[in-house]
């Protein structure tokens, strides 16, 4: 995909996950992510966050709370609190169109947050939204490769493993074989559990291992 192509793709998944997000119910808003100790609203709130400028970003580094981590999260549910619900899916519905990134990151980053964030909320809700296999893909080689920002701890658990895609022609790493849905593979690269049941392979148990409850990536 070329760049015009990976903001065509993020355009429309922001806008199928604003369709989504509309159509949830107060109680669905609360509901725990696959993201760890985040809800449903808090990541919502996060992915209003990706278009910040220097004094912004230097703004929420005034909040830290001791890591990145916890100072992204904290700053998220400040979010989350202070904006209604409409605001929140209006704000995410206001960056279709711009190319704007967070500074600090690249537009890969954009792809990876949104493709990601948006089956943090829609799996455990029981909702669906395709994510492309080709946007997966080069997000997915993204998050393997990243070395700025600080790769996510769930990537370092891929070592040793052979990451074949079911639906489109991707690889990646050597060693015993883990196979399946682009998409699947994706969320697995970013620790997400929920999607090792579309997993086979003679490594998916090793993998199962590493991402086993309590090491899956907490960030967002």
């Amino acid at each position: 995909m070329n760049t015009d192509q990976i903001w065509q793709a993020v355009d429309a998944h922001r806008a199928g996950l604003c369709d989504l997000l509309a159509g949830l119910g107060d109680d669905e808003w609360r509901r725990s992510s696959l993201c760890a100790d985040w809800t449903v609203r808090e990541v919502a709130a996060h992915l209003t966050l990706q278009q910040l400028g220097p004094g912004a970003v230097l703004g929420q580094m005034l909040k830290w709370r001791g890591s990145v981590d916890r100072t992204v999260a904290h700053v998220a549910r400040l979010r989350a609190s202070a904006l209604t619900t409409e605001q929140l899916i209006a704000e995410i519905r206001a960056t279709i169109g711009s190319r704007r990134h967070i500074f600090g990151g690249t537009y890969l980053e954009i792809l990876c947050d949104i493709l990601v964030h948006s089956q943090d909320i829609a799996i455990p809700l029981g909702r669906r939204l395709d994510v492309p296999a080709d946007a997966a893909a080069v997000a997915a080689d993204r998050v393997l490769s990243m070395r700025w920002p600080p790769p996510l701890p769930s990537v370092k658990k891929m070592a040793g493993l052979r990451l074949t895609a079911t639906d489109i022609s991707w690889t990646a790493g050597d060693g015993p074989a883990v196979q399946g849905p682009m998409a699947a593979l994706l969320l697995v690269c970013c620790g997400r559990t929920a999607a090792l049941s579309q997993l086979t392979g003679d490594g998916v148990g090793e993998l199962t291992a590493r991402l086993a409850p309590g090491t899956a990536a907490g960030r967002p």
